[in-house]
């Protein structure tokens, strides 16, 4: 085997034993014209083999010019973090809305055009004079567009330009380094950056990708420590995951999720059996031995590939990374590990953030094992480790404390699921137990509530007062059917006694001036955009003294 720990940081050329990648978007709604943009073939269980990649990213990038169609979000924004690093010639183009990411575009030095246009993909080798650029030798593209109804997707295609959706390009990625996974429904972006926050507690050679900012990594979703290793998070959604060349995969829950394209909790499940798969002979599954579901799917895969190795984590694990001793004091979590004596500690609330630390520490740790020759962790490195988790602050949109003023602490997350609706309030209740609860949420996507409609409406007994909106619908889906946000009301209020409904986010500015207190904790929820009502009334009580 390729001895990868000799190379800088490595986009290479596929070699041809690793020369196919799995596409998912081939299993639900897809016409043949996309299996025929990369010489495609389908390889029987509704995703398409790319055999015809034969020049997708050279060993040295110096100069290798990349486009990126959605450059704004999470994961294209890291990429172009990582290209860059190598010395790529990087511009993208998006809407024109401003993100987080804006900043770190600018930063790292990638230009940005607005909108989406065919004349933005150059048809000629020589300098364009609108964008001052040559054409790309590739497109990367996010996978919220459809590459058949793009205009820079389009014009790429008609100029002969490669095309790969941004699940690919991290997959080709994974399969030039000894790379883990961080997969399942929730707590993917928590565990992933926990990982790098230990990682580098550790000195290990590893380069980490997190699917939101972590104030930690410089407020940017990449760590760069080392070539090594790489950790990234993996989606699921349209079996995304399948892209990506596992030797490790950490599976935190499994269950029902994106219901516009699995049919069920089954044929989810049936995606990560098949993501499991994908490990080589020995590979490693660090689980969640509290979640039902990965419970459940580690014993499927477990009669497949007894090879697999093995390791639960959690408070109904065996082992060494069984929880023990968990508890909550001055707004810390503290609990043990069974595998060492010492008492760890986590300031990000709740037990599902302690099962995340759990499982970032049993990756960390297989890690070190590795690179140290089988050693097992001597007491400095467990200082770090301790010392590691004691300082992380957490990321983006997890449990964020955007500030207090007023006696309130202002909170924004982005849970948007009910189990992780449920504890994460859970979670904050018992971090803050004197403060009063005031929630503002923001469903997302209609097929998601429709399909959990029962269980939304039970999910928020924790909060003291609740507030809700029409639902904010995703990209790739238009309002329709018979739930809207005003349905969601109605079952909710049915469980809750002190709920309030404002069709839009900011007709309730007014409302939460009013009922706001000294003492209460305002939090924001969703993967909507209400986070900007908690910011606003932030900034106001920031600037009063009072709200």
């Amino acid at each position: 085997m390729r001895d990868r720990s000799l190379r800088p940081v490595p986009f290479f050329l596929l070699e041809k034993e690793d020369s196919f990648l799995y596409d998912p978007v081939m299993n639900r709604n897809s016409s043949s014209s996309q299996a025929a943009d990369s010489g495609s073939e389908d390889s029987g269980d509704g995703c398409r083999q790319l055999q015809n990649h034969n020049y997708l990213l050279p060993e040295n990038l110096e100069g290798f010019s990349i486009y990126m169609v959605g450059i704004k979000g999470t994961g294209m924004t890291a990429l172009a973090e990582l290209f860059t690093a190598e010395k790529a010639d990087v511009i993208g183009s998006d809407v024109e809305e401003v993100f987080y990411t804006d900043a770190v575009l600018k930063e790292i030095g990638v230009p940005v055009l607005t909108g989406f246009h065919g004349e933005h993909i150059e048809g000629g080798r020589e300098k364009s004079s609108a964008a001052g650029r040559r054409k790309p030798d590739i497109v990367i593209y996010s996978a919220a567009y459809d590459p058949e109804d793009n205009p820079e997707l389009s014009r790429a295609k008609e100029l002969g330009i490669p095309r790969i959706s941004y699940p690919e390009a991290l997959g080709i990625l994974s399969a030039r380094f000894d790379s883990s996974a961080v997969a399942g429904v929730h707590g993917k972006t928590t565990t992933t950056a926990l990982a790098g926050e230990l990682l580098r507690a550790l000195d290990l050679p590893a380069t980490i990708l997190a699917g939101s900012a972590v104030s930690s990594f410089a407020g940017r979703s990449t760590l760069r420590l080392g070539s090594k290793y790489f950790i990234a998070e993996t989606c699921e959604y349209r079996r995304n995951f399948l892209h990506f060349h596992p030797h490790r995969i950490i599976l935190t829950s499994v269950e029902a999720d994106h219901l516009d394209y699995y049919r069920d909790y089954d044929d989810i499940r049936s995606a990560f059996l098949s993501f499991l798969d994908r490990l080589p002979a020995g590979g490693t599954v660090i689980y969640c031995a509290d979640d039902g579901g990965a419970v459940e799917t580690v014993d499927s895969i477990a009669g497949k590939r007894p090879d697999l190795r093995l390791l639960p984590y959690g408070f109904a694990a065996t082992g060494p990374y069984r929880v023990m001793d968990y508890r909550v004091e001055d707004e810390r979590s503290l609990f043990r590990l069974a595998g060492w004596d010492r008492t760890l500690s986590l300031r990000v609330p709740g037990k599902h953030s302690v099962l995340n630390a759990a499982a970032a520490v049993a990756l960390t740790l297989e890690l070190s094992l590795e690179q140290s020759g089988g050693e097992n962790p001597n007491g400095l490195q467990m200082d770090a480790i301790e010392e590691g988790l004691k300082h992380f602050s957490g990321s983006k949109r997890r449990s964020e404390i955007i500030g207090e003023a007023g006696g309130i602490i202002f909170m924004d997350d982005y849970a948007h699921h009910p189990t992780a609706i449920r504890t994460t309030l859970e979670g904050i209740r018992r971090f803050f137990p004197d403060r009063r609860l005031v929630v503002d949420f923001m469903s997302h996507t209609y097929s998601r509530t429709a399909a959990l409609i029962d269980e939304f409406a039970d999910s928020f007994g924790e909060a003291d007062l609740l507030i809700l909106h029409d639902i904010y619908a995703s990209a790739r889906e238009e309002a329709g059917g018979d739930v809207n946000g005003e349905t969601l009301y109605r079952k909710v209020r049915a469980h809750h006694r002190d709920v309030h409904y404002f069709p839009a986010v900011m007709d309730s500015l007014v409302f939460c001036r009013e009922q706001l207190q000294e003492g209460d904790l305002f939090l924001t929820m969703g993967a909507g955009d209400n986070w900007k009502l908690g910011r606003e009334l932030y900034k106001e009580t920031s600037e009063n003294g009072r709200i």
